[in-house]
């Protein structure tokens, strides 16, 4: 951390990056808890699509309120309003009556991840602005959550499907400390305000092409994530490709592929330029997708799962690095950036799930193809608009 020159801006790295594993670890849990709570709670699966689509509602909505509150409460206290919601989804999930209120607990957990996603990453990008090793060794701390939960939930149910009941418990612990972390993080509110005031009204970064490119660039990146992640073990499972232990077992190394990929993007990004690295990343995002999409057998199944993992891990942190001047110059860049790209993960598994069921599982797949080669024309653009202005993204 030799870039940070004071201990507060230290202490607010630590602090942030330690918070954004716990998020990790309480967002991602609502897909590894959802069979457990769909067969406690009596739910179809109708119902349980409709809370896991509020949860993603919740997190774009918080994307764009909570950076927009912070510009009148201040950083801290938005953040602490809107992450208080974690422990008290918990508890409405175990102890709640009716699907009203887990409806509500669902979405409740998105609006405390949308938050904090903008809290850590407006953080970073303001003490290590363009620093994108910085980025990715924090979406790398989230990646660490997101992997650990799942081997917990299957410690707890391994013997006692009623085990998730205390991996809830574990998890309002966890919305307690990182409610705690975020209070503990160094911000001086007045400077904060101060800043924030004199740019509050202004859009001007709907004039900056950097705005539309790294926007649309995050959007259809973050299309091909969630229609993966989502949809991609249905895809085995149904087409019989791999069973049903081994599906599951791809979802574990699909993530740690992408801590790995996040690792490795974190360090070259010191040591080659920004806009090389996430070329690279786009170029290798679509070529094992296309291996992923047509291989028919276990080990170029891996293969594929590995390989794109490992290269789609950094494009997210490395692009939302080039957004740093514009997010220092425009308090309201960041959450405009974030809403707008984060619709993203919602639309697609919608997508697939209406082409799925009309043609099948395998077209609603295929139907990725397109996004991620939209993906890598905008990734083209974007690098050959930096090239042209260098000295707005010198390292």
């Amino acid at each position: 951390m030799g870039y940070l020159k004071t201990a507060d801006e230290k202490k607010q790295l630590c602090f942030t990056y330690l918070a954004f594993m716990l998020n990790g670890v309480l967002a991602l849990s609502i897909g590894s808890l959802l069979p457990f709570i769909r067969e406690a709670k009596g739910l179809n699966y109708a119902f349980a699509g409709l809370i896991v689509s509020l949860h993603s509602v919740g997190n774009l909505v918080s994307s764009f309120a909570s950076g927009t509150l912070a510009v009148f409460l201040g950083r801290k206290k938005s953040i602490l309003l809107f992450n208080a919601c974690y422990a008290i989804a918990y508890v409405m999930i175990l102890y709640g009556n009716g699907n009203l209120m887990l409806a509500l607990a669902f979405l409740m957990t998105g609006l405390a991840r949308g938050a904090s996603s903008n809290f850590g990453n407006y953080t970073v990008n303001s003490i290590a602005p363009g620093r994108a090793g910085f980025l990715n060794a924090l979406h790398a701390m989230f990646s660490i959550g997101a992997f650990s939960f799942p081997i917990l939930l299957t410690m707890l149910t391994r013997t006692n499907a009623d085990g998730w009941v205390y991996a809830c418990y574990f998890m309002i612990a966890m919305g307690v400390l990182s409610w705690i972390l975020y209070f503990m993080v160094p911000i001086s509110e007045p400077a904060t305000k101060k800043s924030e005031k004199k740019n509050d009204t202004s859009v001007g970064f709907f004039r900056e092409p950097l705005f539309y490119l790294s926007t649309f660039t995050l959007f259809f990146y973050l299309c091909a994530e969630q229609g993966v992640i989502g949809w991609l073990i249905t895809y085995f499972v149904d087409t019989g490709l791999l069973s049903d232990a081994l599906s599951q077992l791809m979802a574990s190394v699909l993530w740690v592929m992408i801590l790995a990929g996040r690792l490795t993007a974190a360090a070259l990004s010191g040591k080659m330029r920004k806009e090389k690295l996430l070329l690279a990343m786009g170029v290798g995002f679509v070529g094992f997708f296309f291996w992923l999409l047509f291989s028919k057998s276990t080990v170029p199944i891996v293969i594929g799962i590995m390989g794109f993992g490992y290269s789609m891990a950094g494009i997210y942190p490395t692009t939302v690095s080039f957004c740093g001047g514009l997010i220092q110059k425009y308090s309201m860049a960041w959450s405009f950036i974030l809403t707008l790209a984060s619709l993203g993960s919602i639309l697609m598994p919608m997508i697939i799930g209406r082409i799925a069921e009309s043609v099948g599982i395998q077209w609603g797949i295929r139907s990725i193809i397109v996004v991620v080669l939209i993906d890598l024309l905008l990734i083209v653009a974007l690098q050959f608009y930096i090239r042209r202005h260098q000295e707005e993204f010198a390292a």
